[in-house]
């Protein structure tokens, strides 16, 4: 009969072979290209000696095609839980060195085990993905294994946070967990999502592409706007992580964590008086005003490559956290096109979900004309923002930098929709629409008869801006709170978000709304 000592004996040599997965081999044709193991990632991404690993010894059931000789133990994936700068997260990682990471029915089993300790314990889950998609040999219960986790991932949103890492292949039906949870960060070279492959493509349409070409990390940054951020190597995936997990409150009963901060929250910045520039028509980087306001010019931005023409991120303003919304001047004049709407809306709902106050930088012309937005449904995509700014309870402080017309300035965050506060710099510009379109239209006639109709226009146009581009008619009738100095934004926004920190409001009783989608 075995000893004590020969039973431990016996379950390290398990915990060892477990810890092998798919053998040395497979584990150095890992690493040659490029890419760690699946306990190698969970080990760099949490807190050193925190990771507990679940169902190590688990193994797939399937028999047929000669998969009942070939069992790993804990099959191909890594579960379990440990923490991020001490705070507690659930974890699963693909293992492509077994079944090349393969969703098997014992896989999905594992996944969902861990998702439902998150939603019981309140944390985040954050997967990463290195898989080849479901295991053929397991036929249609494969197929359910990935239904099971799809259920969970609509039942955890917006009540626990969702991170998904794309470190190697994701396709077919795998790629919609992903895309149903609330950021997705690919590794630039070495990831790809994709429903069907370059191969598949190929014979379906004749058209010829690569895999980084279709859905490479570049691809869903920039072209697609499916990837929030692309890494540029597996360590600066982790650490985008631990970043973004630094502004996010463990679920959605929680507040965001405070990070006491040495920046003043008195600071002023004369610079910001001069970013404006003296001409209406040229732009300027708003980014540079997020930076000179936020606390120590941190700024992590979220779908930096995509829609550039709106700018979104997180930052801090007195060591609390807050979402940014901001028109970027720099890229179409930060007009609201589809695109723009899509990825602010997201944006704006998860701050929204997690308790994270709003601030909104305006500085927009309008929603960009033309046939192919009008055709792509601009109609309903503008409208996804104005529902999520309608929607949010969150607290939201607006200020505005210079344009605010037409629609446009309803849907950025106005006082209209219950915006919470909104300033407006002396330089803010609200009117249904442009000097220069708006002198157009009401003195068409008298510009055609004027002797020269030019110099006419042009002394409308001066006469309209004196009149109407200001923000004095708006704060005249209290749809703008106050205006500011430029140079004292920061303080003013501490204050307006104190103040609106015990803030308390609330959607009318419904299962939920119908969102244009």
């Amino acid at each position: 009969m075995p000893t004590i000592d020969d039973l431990i004996a016996q379950l390290r040599q398990m915990r060892e072979q477990a810890r092998l997965a798919g053998g040395p081999e497979r584990i150095d044709r890992q690493h040659a290209g490029g890419k760690l193991t699946a306990r190698e990632r969970v080990e760099k991404l949490l807190d050193p000696g925190s990771f507990r690993e679940l169902d190590m010894f688990v193994t797939h059931r399937a028999v047929g095609f000669g998969v009942e000789k070939q069992k790993y133990l804990g099959d191909s994936v890594v579960t379990g839980w440990g923490t991020i700068n001490g705070r507690l997260v659930y974890v699963f990682s693909q293992d492509f060195t077994v079944f090349g990471g393969s969703l098997s029915e014992v896989h999905a089993e594992k996944v969902c085990k861990i998702m439902d300790l998150a939603m019981k314990n309140g944390a985040p889950v954050i997967g990463l993905n290195d898989s080849g998609g479901a295991r053929i040999q397991e036929g249609v219960v494969s197929l359910a294994g990935y239904a099971y986790i799809f259920l969970r991932n609509v039942l955890a949103s917006g009540v626990i946070p969702q991170i998904s890492a794309i470190m190697g292949p994701c396709a077919g039906g795998a790629v919609y967990s992903p895309a149903m949870t609330d950021f997705i960060i690919m590794v630039r070279d070495t990831s790809h999502m994709f429903i069907t492959g370059p191969d598949v493509i190929k014979a379906v349409t004749r058209e010829e592409v690569t895999f980084e070409e279709l859905g490479g990390a570049m691809t869903h940054a920039t072209k697609s706007g499916v990837a929030h951020f692309a890494a540029e190597n597996e360590e600066h995936c982790f650490d985008l992580i631990r970043r973004l997990l630094s502004y996010i409150p463990q679920n959605n009963l929680e507040d965001p964590p405070f990070v006491p901060t040495a920046d003043p929250e008195n600071r002023m910045d004369e610079e910001l008086k001069t970013i404006i520039p003296e001409s209406p028509t040229r732009p300027y980087d708003v980014k540079e005003v997020i930076r000179r306001v936020v606390d120590n010019g941190e700024f992590l931005e979220v779908h930096e490559h995509w829609a550039q023409n709106i700018v979104v991120g997180f930052a801090r303003l007195g060591g609390f956290s807050v979402g940014i919304v901001a028109n970027q001047p720099l890229v179409l004049a930060g007009v609201l096109d589809i695109d723009a709407s899509r990825k602010a809306a997201r944006f704006v709902q998860f701050c929204d979900c997690f308790n994270i106050p709003i601030v909104t930088f305006v500085d927009v012309p309008g929603f960009l004309p033309g046939v192919n937005q009008e055709h792509g449904g601009i109609i309903i995509h503008g409208s996804k923002l104005l529902w999520a700014y309608c929607e949010a309870t969150v607290p939201k402080v607006t200020v505005i930098l210079r344009k605010a017309y037409g629609g446009a300035y309803d849907v950025m965050s106005s006082k209209h929709i219950r915006g919470d506060i909104s300033y407006a710099w002396p330089t803010a510009e609200i009117a249904v629409m442009g000097p220069e379109g708006a002198v157009n239209i009401i003195f068409r006639k008298e510009i055609a008869a004027a002797a020269d109709p030019e110099a006419e226009r042009e002394r409308l146009v001066r006469e309209y801006r004196e009149q109407f581009a200001n923000p004095y008619i708006a704060a005249a009738r209290g749809y703008i709170d106050d205006v500011i100095e430029p140079q004292e934004t920061r303080p003013r926004l501490i204050e307006a978000l104190k103040m609106l920190r015990n803030k308390r409001d609330a959607n009318p009783p419904k299962k939920h709304g119908n969102i244009p989608l």
